[in-house]
């Protein structure tokens, strides 16, 4: 089995696909932007080959370099997993006959009026939306369906770029920082009010696999753009136990046949509140954030090597044990500057100590990054515990007690 994988060294955990790769016994051929000198050992003897290109996003340059692969070896498939490399790889794909996630469901997975509307037809129950190439249109469908608004580039991933408005003059703020002008479109929905999670899986010919549940506190909106929180997202050892559920698990299993998901990693939205149980949005791809990290830790699954056996064989060997609880709470610098020092570690390692995971503390003089970069963007640790319950108790106490200083 002969497998390219695209960008195998960005972002640092994109190694473990190309390990799990390796370690299922395909033949893993990389194609990235970086030299290959800057790859790690590690990387470097996992991949047979590797072809550097200008831009893996350049659909052109990177068919040309798979057709060079091509014509020294058969491919059977070609993988990527960071949400701006899917449709790419998509085109190329289908351009170089290797079977895969096809251009139409990757471009659903990005564009996210289309991939309501296709939901919405099926029954599906999503925010109401559409897409907007100018003002006029966004405020037609802000009259129709009224605020609070959510409005955010047509293929966002999470929370970058999107804003949420409440009024006209909230409304208005945000059109004259759209550049509608130079060719932007924008994705436009109802605010559903709620709890969000995420479901992800690992599909095999539609079918779920594997799959997990995790929860933010807060949404991510809120946890994005408030620096005194230090905000959490915690995956669930109660998924087969919970009948709360069910519901979740069959609208997620639901939306994969219906966007024509296949053989993937896939990573689901949701919100349920006073509106019940809705969809947000899914990528054809695995979660960003280290999520599948946690999924390991909880499960004592490795599932980068599960996620090579789905795409390499069509199966799965191992199932995800429940043992665990597993989450991470993101710790930000109280301003932006450099770090100067931490309070309160002694603290939470005598009360929690045997329940870490592990955990990033950047040292005293990085710079620091911006709320809005995410969950691992500045300090960060990572916990497990048997109980759900106790673990976001235990995250929320690490949160209160850990200040990271910056001058």
């Amino acid at each position: 089995m002969n497998v390219i994988f695209i960008e195998p060294s960005f972002p640092g955990y994109q190694k473990q696909f190309v390990r799990g790769l390796a370690e299922a016994g395909a033949t893993v051929i990389g194609v990235g932007e970086r030299p290959k000198d800057w790859l790690d050992d590690d990387t470097k003897n996992w991949l047979s080959h590797y072809e550097q290109v200008g831009s893996v996003v350049d659909d052109g340059a990177l068919e040309k370099a798979v057709r060079f692969i091509q014509s020294r070896t058969w491919v059977d498939r070609l993988e990527a997993t960071i949400e701006a490399h899917i449709v790419p790889a998509a085109v190329v794909r289908e351009r170089c006959g290797i079977p895969g996630t096809s251009v139409r469901t990757a471009w659903l997975c990005r564009d996210k009026p289309s991939m309501k509307e296709v939901l919405r037809q099926a029954g599906i129950p999503c925010a109401q939306s559409t897409g907007a190439d100018d003002a006029n249109e966004v405020r037609t469908f802000a009259s129709q369906v009224g605020y609070p608004l959510i409005i955010k580039p047509r293929d966002a991933a999470g929370a970058s770029g999107t804003a949420k408005v409440d009024n006209d003059q909230e409304l208005e703020a945000a059109l004259a920082s759209i550049r509608f002008d130079r060719g932007a479109s924008v994705a436009v929905e109802e605010f559903i009010e709620g709890h969000e999670g995420f479901y992800d899986t690992v599909s095999i010919d539609g079918r779920v696999a594997l799959e997990f549940i995790s929860h933010y506190y807060p949404n991510v909106l809120e946890a994005m753009r408030t620096r005194w929180i230090s905000p959490v997202f915690i995956t669930t050892n109660r998924i087969d136990q919970a009948p709360g559920y069910d519901e979740v698990k069959s609208m997620g299993r639901r939306v994969l046949p219906e966007l024509g998901i296949g053989t993937s990693a896939t990573h689901m939205e949701w919100f349920f509140g006073p509106k019940g149980l809705k969809f947000s949005e899914i990528g054809c791809r695995p979660p960003g954030v280290g999520a599948w990290d946690l999924y390991c830790a909880a499960n004592e699954i490795d599932l980068y090597r599960e996620w090579a056996m789905a795409i390499c064989y069509g199966r799965v060997v191992s199932q995800p044990s429940r043992g665990f609880s597993a989450g991470i709470v993101a710790l930000r610098p109280d301003r932006d500057g450099t770090i100067a020092g931490y309070e309160g570690l002694d603290e939470i390692r005598r009360m929690f100590g045997e329940w870490f995971i592990d955990f990033h503390l950047p040292s005293a003089g990085t710079a620091t990054q911006p709320v809005e970069a995410g969950y691992m963007a500045n300090a960060w640790i990572r916990m497990r515990h048997p109980d759900f319950d106790t673990l976001r108790e235990m995250l929320t106490q690490v949160g209160e007690i850990v200040q990271v200083r910056a001058v």
